[in-house]
């Protein structure tokens, strides 16, 4: 691709690039550029939000660039305040470093490893006197982290905002220093973190950092940004079955920011919404799976809602005795949908959107009755909503 082309193709799909001149120039200069992407393993899986960015570092690296993936085993024990109304729980080192392995892992079902560089920011941090440090902070003003929203709100708020909190946009923005980095890509929460990394480049006499913000990828719930603490994310690791089943439950709304962001392709208007939809799902899958797997969700999907046939569909399987504490319908379609999807869904909405509207249905017979509790017997079909079923066992 000329410079042109390629301008175009690493502008799909992102918020903001400070700046495109600044872009243009560095893939006119004809070079590998770095591209940055810096991830804490504060957990051992990583989700289609997770992927996003991770995507656009696979996009750098078919153009030839070299990418460069920090693993955050310092900053991770900080934790990143970004968007937090309070300090992150602690965390050891020895369980950063055992989830940056599983998750390294999942990040390479995208990134093409050979050409995959990978760092530990420990390596520098671990390193530095107190003087050092110190040297390091006389470069960032007060004034400046509490131009951070998140921190303006916590302490108009009176909740504690901890000095060590403070250090992480350095931290991060050293860590373009110590990388060389021509590019970072990073959520559109970022913004902040990216920009400390242009500064202090500039003050170790270093070309600065093109900024490229990604959008957060909205869950399926499709208002909250995917999280597992939201309850409403389809992990990379997840089953075929799964993972086609849950892509399937977005909104028709939601489908064109999933092509564009988790495939790098424009929804084809001219598709009927459902077909287009299930081609969604089965090119994910195959991403994070293979072709024939994807195939087989695709069947196992049609035979489930296409054709009714739940009984001989292949569904995720509970035990009865998880819901031996449940009172009440709404308790087990509550707990059935977070056990079996990893979905949360308000008593509220199970209430109105389900139940009132005949969309429980245990072996095709619907449940309306809030308040009762259905016996349950091994086999039993239940249906909860349009998209999703299970099998007791």
């Amino acid at each position: 691709m000329n410079v042109s082309e390629s301008l175009k193709l690493i502008a799909q799909g992102a918020s903001q690039i400070i700046s495109t001149e600044e872009l243009e120039k560095k893939l006119q200069e004809g070079r590998p550029l770095r591209v940055k992407l810096g991830v804490d393993p504060t957990a051992p899986d990583i989700h289609l939000g997770h992927s996003v960015a991770l995507e656009k570092l696979r996009q750098f690296q078919s153009l030839g660039h070299q990418a460069v993936l920090i693993i955050g085993d310092f900053t991770a024990t900080v934790g990143d305040p970004t968007g937090r109304s309070v300090a992150r729980p602690p965390i050891t080192r020895e369980e950063v470093l055992a989830n940056a392995k599983t998750y390294t892992q999942q990040a390479f079902k995208i990134l093409d490893e050979s050409k995959t560089e990978i760092v530990y920011n420990g390596e520098w941090f671990r390193k530095m006197t107190y003087e050092e440090v110190l040297k390091l902070n006389a470069r960032v003003t007060l004034q400046q982290m509490l131009q951070r929203e998140d921190f303006k709100k916590r302490v108009k708020e009176g909740t504690p905002v901890s000095i060590h909190e403070l250090q992480y946009p350095i931290m991060q923005g050293w860590d373009s220093v110590m990388v060389k980095s021509d590019v970072e890509i990073g959520g559109t929460d970022q913004l902040f973190n990216n920009l400390v990394g242009r500064e202090l480049q500039k003050a170790e006499g270093q070309s600065q950092q093109v900024v490229l913000l990604m959008p957060l990828l909205e869950g399926l719930d499709g208002v909250k940004k995917m999280s597992k603490s939201y309850g409403n994310y389809i992990g990379v690791n997840e089953a075929p079955n799964d993972m086609f089943g849950k892509i399937m439950s977005i909104s028709d709304d939601l489908m064109g920011r999933y092509y564009t962001l988790l495939l790098g392709e424009t929804l084809d208007e001219s598709q009927h919404p459902m077909d287009a939809k299930k081609a969604l799902a089965k090119s994910i899958v195959t991403r994070y799976h293979s072709a024939d797997l994807a195939e087989q969700a695709l069947l196992n999907w049609e035979s489930q809602f296409s054709k009714k046939d739940l009984a001989s569909s292949d569904l995720p399987e509970l035990e009865i005795s998880l819901f031996d504490s449940t009172e009440n319908l709404v308790q087990i379609v509550s707990l059935a949908y977070e056990q079996a999807f990893s979905i949360k869904r308000s008593n509220g909405d199970i209430k109105k959107q389900l139940i009132a509207t005949g969309a429980i249905q245990l072996n095709e017979t619907k449940l309306t009755d809030i308040h009762a509790k259905p016996e349950l017997a091994t086999g039993d079909v239940f249906k909860i909503g349009k998209k999703h079923a299970i099998r007791f066992k």
